[in-house]
């Protein structure tokens, strides 16, 4: 699937879920858990224990869209990539990165949060420029600011972004954003919390 593609499933998604979880079998749960509420694209982070076993599990149902975050390096981007990962976020600069990704023909979202940082990101070969954090670095007002100045980047908002924020990033500028605790909520997922987990991801559905 062209990279171009890939990027209209995230714009029509809104929303991407950031899996962050202490244990595999809390975050294949809250998967499970989302997509049953109807979300179907999901980053699972490397702090994630045995990532890409669970990547390469959750890439095997094709109605999913998988990808890996927080990837340290290239060698951890190629062991994604094969396991299934269509996308690959970091929240720093690292073109190393651009060449498996554009071979695999999967989408790369590098971090940055100024706009000498956005520069350098589209610079290394990122598709979406992912700015973290974005609710302490002024929250929407920030990515309408760049916006302005980098009219045709694709940004993904993440950090501290909530159900109810979606719809005010959107209209700043973002092209989808990221939502980790709010929607991967441990605590919950440990009490077995189904019903919390799955009303606030209908929340962000809208």
């Amino acid at each position: 699937m062209p990279q171009r593609t890939l990027l209209d499933r995230f714009r029509a998604a809104r929303v991407v879920p950031v899996v962050r979880t202490h244990t595999t079998q809390h975050a294949a749960t809250v998967v499970q858990w989302l997509h049953d509420a109807g979300l179907r694209i999901f980053e699972i982070t490397m702090t994630v224990p045995d990532a890409p076993a669970l990547i390469r599990e959750l890439a095997s149902d094709p109605k999913l869209l998988v990808g890996a975050g927080t990837v340290p390096d290239r060698e951890t981007a190629e062991r994604c990539l094969t396991a299934g990962a269509r996308f690959i976020v970091t929240p720093w600069v690292d073109a190393a990165l651009a060449a498996p990704c554009a071979a695999a023909g999967a989408v790369l979202m590098l971090g940055a949060l100024t706009p000498t940082e956005v520069r350098a990101a589209l610079a290394s070969g990122a598709d979406v420029v992912k700015m973290f954090p974005a609710s302490s670095a002024g929250g929407p007002a920030h990515i309408r600011a760049l916006a302005s100045v980098f009219p045709n980047a694709a940004f993904c908002p993440t950090g501290g972004v909530g159900p109810g924020d979606v719809g005010s990033y959107l209209a700043a500028g973002a092209a989808f954003v990221g939502i980790g605790g709010a929607l991967v909520d441990e605590k919950r997922i440990a009490a077995g919390d189904r019903t919390a987990i799955e009303a606030a991801a209908r929340q962000v559905l809208g």
